[in-house]
Order: structure tokens, then sequence, then C-alpha cells
């Protein structure tokens, strides 16, 4: 089970004291936040990509490369990949090139986005969104698979006899997750190619969560990849710890009230009850994220949101802190407790090398 955390790079005011961080102090605090993953024995750290403020992270490659030469263990991924605006050709030169200079810590989570001007920015139509995302990533993978490409589609220029460079690690491709909050068809997509699905899995009810996990989990089964409870399956989180659950709540409520993705908005009682949000004690959160595996089965990747909504950067630290200090090592000991033997782990470039080897 690998364990870490994500960021949406946004730049927001704290609540408590009107202050607004520069672009370059954020971007400075996130790889403090990496390097402090690392520090306290996480296994992830992943990176959104956007176009727009009040995010600051356009360039995922350049800020993960960065974190790659100050890490010597992390496994860095994006969260997520416009796959519906990027050209697939970038895409994949980029991360062949990041995983080469981490050494093959590489991975990525393939999305649409949340945020609909970005496609005409880059010169696409956000009513195509489905079909750029699956066009684009089948294009993408015969990149990587093969050495010389012909190609034609429906949405960029053709391709004679390209070649992409530099070639994946080993000939090894980065593992690619999809993620998805309410797309079905994204789920549909993972399963068909046997790759991860990370249901975002923040905003919305369990109910939800479930549903599209065990589409997933069908559907890869259906295209022959192996059974059900074997498909990789990730979830994302979001959590506020302190000692007592009442130091948690009186500390995080004014950053969740004004939160520019769900404040103003439900209350924070009433949002921690109808989705996985956890605001309370290291103990409380380890309780609920157990539980997470009785909706969705065994799964092999947790990814938790800690920098969001205007929280300073030590307070973040501090959440570090606890993660892997008292939450982390248990849940770890206990997943790893209740997973069956033929359920596999979350796929690394150590061991699909193995498995190229081993054909």
């Amino acid at each position: 089970m690998q364990f870490g955390i994500f960021t949406v790079s946004d730049i927001t005011t704290d609540p408590t004291n009107g202050r607004t961080p520069a672009e370059a102090e954020r971007i400075k605090a996130v790889v403090a936040i990496a390097r402090k993953a690392e520090e306290v024995g996480l296994d992830v750290f992943a990176l959104g990509e956007h176009h727009n403020p009040p995010f600051f992270s356009s360039s995922p490659t350049t800020t993960l490369a960065y974190i790659a030469g100050q890490t010597d263990r992390l496994l860095l991924s994006t969260a997520t990949t416009l796959i519906t605006t990027n050209d697939p050709v970038k895409i994949a030169e980029d991360y062949a090139m990041l995983q080469h200079l981490a050494d093959g810590r590489v991975d990525l989570m393939m999305g649409r986005g949340n945020t609909g001007p970005v496609y005409p920015w880059f010169g696409q139509d956000i009513r195509n969104g489905i079909a750029l995302a699956i066009e684009n990533y089948a294009l993408l993978r015969r990149l990587w698979r093969e050495d010389v490409v012909d190609w034609e589609g429906r949405f960029r220029t053709p391709l004679q006899s390209f070649t992409s460079t530099p070639r994946p690690l080993d000939g090894i491709p980065p593992f690619v997750w999809h993620g998805s909050i309410r797309s079905p068809e994204i789920a549909e997509q993972a399963a068909y190619y046997g790759d991860g699905f990370f249901a975002n899995h923040i905003f919305w009810p369990a109910s939800h969560t479930q549903r599209m996990v065990a589409l997933y989990r069908q559907r890869f089964e259906h295209y022959g990849h192996g059974s059900a409870d074997q498909a990789i399956v990730g979830l994302g989180g979001q959590v506020f710890m302190r000692k007592n659950s009442q130091e948690a709540v009186r500390e995080f409520r004014p950053y969740f009230d004004n939160a520019p993705v769900y404040g103003h908005g439900p209350s924070l009682e009433e949002f921690t009850s109808q989705t996985p949000l956890t605001v309370g004690s290291p103990q409380q959160v380890i309780d609920r994220t157990l539980g997470f595996r009785e909706y969705v089965g065994d799964y092999q990747r947790q990814l938790f949101l800690l920098d969001h909504a205007g929280l300073p950067l030590k307070t973040v630290l501090e959440q570090l802190d606890l993660l892997g200090e008292e939450v982390v090592p248990v849940l770890r000991k206990e997943f790893d407790a209740l997973r069956p033997a033929h359920v596999p782990e979350a796929p690394t470039h150590a061991s699909l090398k193995l498995k190229a080897a081993a054909r």
C-alpha cells in the first residue's frame, strides 16, 4: 500500500490573518512539503496541473524534476496531467525525460481537469473532452511503446515515422493512473488498458466513489486483466488533524469556510458527514481511512490533501509529522494485514521492470 500526499497548488489568502503568499513563496513551500513527505516516510508526492489563478502549477514536470534532485526515495506523480489539452507528443517527451532524471520514480495521473476555459486556451473545445481524452491517450501509449509511429487522428496533425525522445527508461513507460471525479468513461478507459484508476474521493459521498470503483473493477475483469479485486485503485482524501478533535475543528473551520472550492456552502459538519473529509484526531483519521476499504475493497494508493485553502506552511508540516508518525504506520500495518495475497501492490518502475523481464 502506497501512502502519500497531493497538492492542487492553490494560492489562497489565509483567512485568519488576511495574508496571501506570493507565487515564489508558495512554489518553494510545495518543494519543502515534498521533502518533508519523504522525511516522514511517505511514499508518494503528487502535483496537479492548472493554467489559471489562483493556482501556480502550470508546469508539473519542472517542479517534479527539481524535487527529484532533492529526494532519494519519493515516488513523484501528477494529480493530474491534462490529457485533453496537452499534446500527447509533448507528454511522452516530458515525462520520459523526468523518468530518466528521477531514476524511474515517476508515474502519471491522467485527467480532463475541472476548469472549462482551459480548453479554448489550448485550442480545443470542451464538448470534445471525452473524445480528446480517449484519442490523446491512445496515441501517448503508442509513442511510449513503439519506436517509430505513424498515426492519424481527429484532433492533431498526423505523425509520419515519428520517434519520441528520450525513450522510456529501461523501455518501461511510466505507470498511468486515470483520475476522475464523476466520469464513468474514464473508469472504462482505465479498465480497457489495465491501468490504474484514481477516484478523487473528496467532494462526493462514499456511494458515488463506490459506484465508480465498482464499474472500473467490473470492466477491468471484463477486459481480461485479472479478477475484479486485482484492479489497481487509488483514492484521494483530505484531512486536518490535531491531538484532539475539538482543537482540529476549531482551527480548521475558518479555512474550510473560506476555501475557494467548497467554502460558503455546506457547513463543516455537513461536509465531513457527507464526504470523506476528516477533521479530528489522528485516531479518527485512521478509523475513517480504514473504513474506505469497506466500500471500495482492497486498494493500492491513498493520497491526502493537506495544503489547501490557505493553510500556512508551518501548519502543513505539522500535519505531515502527525501523518508520518501516528497515522500512516498504523494504516500501513492494518491494510497490509487485510489484503489477500493475490491482490497486487501498486506498480512501480522496479516491479514493472521485473514483470517485463519475466515475459
